[in-house]
């Protein structure tokens, strides 16, 4: 594959989707009160820990979600953490493009445990084109992810 040689399976993209940069004040009962900020230098950190290079994005917008997942790999991203907020329930959109850039794998991340949710939040149209999927550990759930996916590339790589 002529992609694979422009890949650095040691840099990871995380995607924050809609309404993600509210966490903190966002129904705190259910999200908890670390706020955007928080979770992007905790997954920095724990991305330092495992050698691997983390860069954070969020947007309200799906395209623009779907944009840099298609753009991963030209820019040299090995895997990608994507939270696609509601999104993960409603978009084929996002499937698709998580589909459409495998083999990169896609780990699809959420605070809350979906399956313990309301219906709706139940439906996994884009962690059914995941990799895999971590959920239910809050902020943590990220951390937790990002090492999962760490590990992912060590293997694929090796």
């Amino acid at each position: 594959m002529v992609w694979a040689d422009k890949v650095t399976t040691r840099r990871v993209l995380v995607l924050h989707g809609p309404s993600l940069s509210h966490l903190g004040r966002r129904e705190p009962s259910l999200y908890g009160t670390a706020s955007l900020a928080d979770v992007d230098d905790a997954v920095i950190a724990a991305g330092a820990d495992c050698g691997v290079v983390v860069v954070c994005r969020q947007s309200n917008h799906e395209g623009t979600l779907i944009d840099w997942l298609l753009g991963a790999e030209g820019e040299g991203f090995g895997g990608v953490l994507l939270n696609a907020g509601a999104y993960a329930h409603t978009s084929l959109a996002l499937a698709d493009a998580v589909r459409s850039i495998a083999p990169l794998p896609v780990v699809e991340v959420h605070l809350t445990n979906t399956a313990a949710r309301d219906a709706e939040r139940q439906r996994a149209l884009v962690g059914a084109a995941c990799r895999a999927r971590v959920e239910g550990f809050g902020a943590a759930s990220y951390v937790v992810a990002l090492r999962g996916l760490a590990g992912l590339l060590s293997v694929d790589a090796g």
